[in-house]
């Protein structure tokens, strides 16, 4: 749940994976993507199992 933001409209956005170190090799277009979220486009099964309070939306 902490890694996971869910928008008013009810989209599911997420932090880019791999982040937290080891940057300084990665190219500059690469390390300003990672500082976008993305969408995650969840099936309604699954959304219900894993995030209760969001089934709705």
């Amino acid at each position: 749940m902490k890694r996971l933001r869910v928008t008013r409209n009810g989209k599911i956005v997420a932090r880019v994976k791999g982040q937290n170190h080891f940057n300084a090799k990665a190219s500059g277009s690469k390390r300003t993507a990672k500082r976008r979220a993305i969408n995650l486009s969840l099936t309604k099964r699954v959304r219900r199992r894993f995030l209760a309070g969001t089934a709705a939306a």
